[in-house]
């Protein structure tokens, strides 16, 4: 049984959902997102309260349950407050700048690095070398943040690199000279 899908999802005001067939759309006051239901789960709106059953037992069905209420939960979430993840940059020379929607970055590569902001997905960029991914589908502001990451990431004996802002990396102690 899951307990997580067996959880009513509270609608708040100003949010409208639409629930026509397999796609499921909620509009508020930051946009808009649509999302496909599996044919195993069914939703169902009752006033300021949405439901996700499934049709029956089968493992699938089971499978997608949460999945689905948690899908549409987070769905609500970002079209009213929105997500964001932080990545700050440490190392000498490394440093980034918005250049328009965009994102240029010097990671000590022998050029800058630019990055196309996707829709939906705008960047701060603060003095301190810290780097706001925001925009309001869950999944893709981190799928932004993950290949910001992936650019250069933090290497374990300097800390050097990009990281999340809570992230903690593990330091190593490395080579000791040799003594004769």
């Amino acid at each position: 049984m899951s307990r997580v899908g067996n959880q009513p999802i509270s609608v708040p005001t100003g949010v409208e959902i639409n629930i026509s067939g397999e796609n499921i759309t909620v509009k508020g006051a930051k946009g808009s997102l649509s999302h496909v239901i599996p044919q195993e789960i069914v939703i169902e709106k009752d006033n300021a309260l949405l439901n996700v059953k499934r049709a029956n037992e089968e493992r699938k069905s089971r499978e997608l349950h949460g999945l689905t209420r948690t899908m549409v939960n987070n769905m609500i979430l970002g079209v009213t407050q929105g997500f964001e993840k932080k990545l700050k940059i440490v190392g000498v020379g490394y440093r980034s700048t918005a250049k328009g929607k965009d994102l240029e970055m010097q990671l000590g590569f022998s050029h800058p690095v630019l990055i196309k902001a996707p829709e939906g997905i705008t960047f701060d960029v603060a003095k301190d070398n810290t780097i706001t991914v925001m925009g309001i589908n869950k999944q893709s502001v981190g799928q932004v943040a993950a290949d910001i990451r992936k650019l250069r990431k933090p290497e374990p004996y300097k800390g050097k690199g990009v990281m999340y802002t809570d992230e903690r990396i593990i330091r190593k102690a490395g080579k000791k000279g040799a003594k004769k």
